[in-house]
């Protein structure tokens, strides 16, 4: 069996695991619990299937390996792992009737989410299929800049944590939070930069295979557009949600960047009547 009939078989696997699941325990978060999890096995397998003897699929492995261990573990202390369900599945559900809501959840949250997870991990097809290739110094240069990404969205997630612990503390004291969202550190620069290095990391990815093959453009890009596609839909439903929480929203809305970190623009004042 090729790497690619176990990539698929193991998608075929974890589509049917997911949404059983869904079914028996009435949550919606089985694919997230799984979504730092199946595109390491899937580029692995195609580190393995070269018999780890390709230093290039051998990189890409390692840092899908990375990243997966880094989501995981962000994932792991959010409560993830023990029954917490992602906060915006609920709010979707009530938006919709049951029926309508199932059909959402086979098509769109089990079997288009793990299909994505396929697609961007398939540039590692690209450089298995192109071993020949010898790993060069584009392809180091990637790395580091996939290191640096990692890092940046590593940073993120801390600062949003130790923000979220802190004002959790204040609020189980009986205290009132001065700022109920954050908005300093790398958030000063950007609403979601979180976002913006996760869907990076994969575009880095993407350009390691097609190095492979020295052309910029081919298929496997669908992964990383469609990846892109779907945090820019995922950050407008997450802003909309904050919004109707915190009205300051809009005026952070209004001097940051959504995603791509930038200098922010200069706050706007209303004048007093």
């Amino acid at each position: 069996m090729t790497p690619l009939h176990l990539v698929w078989l193991t998608f075929a696997v974890v589509c049917a695991a997911c949404w059983i699941l869904s079914l028996v325990t009435k949550e919606d978060s089985w694919v997230d619990r799984m979504w730092s999890i199946t595109p390491v096995i899937y580029v692995g397998e195609f580190a393995r299937g070269a018999h780890f003897h390709n230093v290039r699929l051998n990189a890409m492995a390692i840092l899908a390996l990375l990243w997966g261990a880094r989501l995981t573990f962000n994932f792991a202390r959010k409560g993830g792992y023990s029954g917490t369900e992602d906060y915006r599945w609920p709010v979707l559900r009530a938006s919709m009737t049951n029926w309508q809501f199932q059909l959402f959840n086979i098509f769109f949250i089990v079997l288009y989410q793990n299909f994505l997870l396929v697609l961007i991990s398939l540039p590692a097809l690209t450089a298995y299929r192109h071993q020949s290739t010898p790993f060069n110094g584009w392809d180091l240069a990637l790395v580091i800049v996939f290191a640096l990404f990692l890092i940046g969205e590593t940073v993120a997630d801390q600062q949003q944590w130790n923000f979220q612990q802190n004002k959790k503390k204040i609020i189980e004291s009986g205290g009132v939070p001065e700022k109920r969202f954050l908005t300093t550190g790398l958030f000063k620069y950007s609403r979601h930069p979180n976002y913006f290095f996760e869907i990076s990391q994969w575009w880095v990815l993407y350009l390691i295979g097609a190095n492979s093959i020295d052309r910029l453009f081919q298929r496997t890009i669908l992964g990383a557009v469609l990846l892109t596609l779907l945090f820019i839909g995922s950050t407008n439903f997450t802003e909309k949600i904050s919004l109707g929480k915190y009205p300051e929203y809009a005026d952070y809305q209004a001097t940051t960047s959504a995603v791509i970190p930038w200098f922010a623009k200069r706050r706007l004042r209303k004048q007093e009547a």
